[in-house]
């Protein structure tokens, strides 16, 4: 199959954005195969809780790592070894609740393989993207991630309902295994960058400068970086955009099946609809983020801060009232809006790194997704402790207060987050 008719950035960004969908259906899969495994075994709140956020402990220790790898090496060779590395272990290790030790090394391997994923895209995008087209081609490869979502709520329950839960693993690694060939047969490095590690400085095709010699990037400012105030702000933003996305992820199984006592087998494909929200406004917010910019509407800056704002204030309003919806629609349409303006967020905070620091873009994104990771981590597992606790007040978890302050603290990170994203950012570049 030839695609010498499509300009490469778009074959790059397609396939990154089949990446990021891949991603997502193994992270949705774990939590619905696990949660009905685990229940089955007997495993309380507060343990689930524990195996949930492993995943992320791993995830949290390669971020920065992926990032140097990615420009030491090359985004698109560190991107093929990590597919490789978590669908081997997604096809190896058995889902088995009572082995817990296994399932914790099994879950910390995925999480470290899959950490270096987002950065390498980053690299790579940073090579291939140029500056006007920016904001909807970041938009759709991160978009994947919300599809994948949907696909997962969509199609893995009943998987799981004819299968077993055993068989989401396999799946998961053979999706894996295909991308992973696709990725060998369609990728490349841009035309301009001689040298797999220059390359990997971030400037490839159009995205280099003219006053940019083509040698290889030696130091990285790494003091610079971390005392950056509009580093931070994207930093505190991720933390808040992530901590949402995966107590939602992980925990919105258990809240329909014990919060509100409706079977995700017996649910219909409305609970997709979250994640397909999220998939549609994030798209959306890229091609908005770009008409602002090029027709010169608003700044860069501006146009960051506005979606940003805009996005993650609404987001909030969702979260803090979704526990007082009691019925299946209620709380989809509210997860919806909750999921869908944190996606239209992105376009504000989530591009921002490749404005400010295009030359660093997988390193600063590494920073950044080191405390989504640590959202994940600290999210998820005190979620397990929180429903644990409202047992001991409710005796069960179907009463709504039992969720309130579940909801309650991404709400409130939310506008947190919002006015220190209005306070410090810039869309303005400040790494050379």
């Amino acid at each position: 199959m030839k695609l010498s008719n499509i300009p490469q950035r778009y074959v790059i960004v397609f396939l990154t954005f089949l990446s990021t969908c891949v991603c997502y259906i193994e992270r949705v899969g774990f939590s619905i195969a696990y949660t009905v495994a685990a229940d089955a075994a007997g495993i309380n709140q507060s343990s689930k809780g524990t195996i949930l956020s492993t995943f992320f402990v791993g995830y949290a220790c390669s971020q920065v790592p992926g990032g140097w790898a990615a420009q030491k090496i090359g985004g698109r060779k560190v991107l093929l070894l990590s597919f490789v590395l978590w669908s081997s272990t997604c096809f190896l290790v058995p889902l088995d609740p009572n082995r817990v030790g296994l399932l914790v090394f099994a879950r910390l391997l995925v999480g470290v393989a899959q950490g270096f994923i987002f950065p390498s895209i980053h690299t790579v995008l940073a090579q291939w993207v140029p500056p006007h087209e920016r904001s909807r081609l970041v938009s759709i490869t991160t978009s994947g991630m919300y599809l994948g979502a949907a696909l997962g709520m969509w199609l893995l329950p009943a998987l799981v309902e004819l299968r077993g839960p055993e068989s989401v693993f396999l799946a998961e690694a053979l999706a894996g295994v295909i991308w992973s060939l696709l990725w060998i047969r369609y990728a490349t490095d841009p035309p301009r960058s001689e040298h797999p590690k220059a390359a990997a400085a971030g400037f490839g095709g159009a995205l280099l400068p003219t006053n940019v010699n083509h040698h290889k990037v030696t130091h990285i400012p790494w003091k610079k970086i971390m005392l950056s105030l509009p580093v931070w702000a994207i930093v505190v933003n991720n933390f808040t955009f992530h901590y949402a996305l995966y107590v939602l992820m992980n925990w919105l199984p258990t809240y329909f099946e014990l919060g509100l006592q409706i079977s995700l087998q017996g649910m219909d494909s409305s609970k997709m609809v979250p994640y397909l929200n999220m998939f549609v406004f994030s798209i959306v917010g890229g091609f908005i983020a770009d008409y602002l910019i090029t027709k010169r509407i608003l700044s860069v800056t501006r146009t960051r801060k506005f979606l940003n704002t805009v996005g993650f204030l609404i987001a909030s309003a969702a979260l803090m009232v979704l526990p007082l919806f009691r019925t299946e629609n209620g709380v989809i349409l509210c997860s919806s809006v909750a999921l869908g303006f944190l996606a239209l967020g992105r376009a504000g905070f989530a591009v921002n790194h490749m404005d400010i620091a295009p030359r660093y873009a997988g390193i600063v994104m590494g920073v950044s997704n080191t405390a989504g990771t640590l959202a994940g981590i600290i999210g998820v597992d005190l979620t397990g402790k929180l429903l644990e606790a409202s047992k001991l007040v409710y005796s069960d978890l179907s009463h709504p207060e039992s969720w309130r302050v579940v909801f309650f603290i991404p709400g409130l990170l939310c506008i947190f987050s919002s006015v220190v994203f209005l306070l410090f950012s810039t869309g303005e570049r400040i790494f050379d």
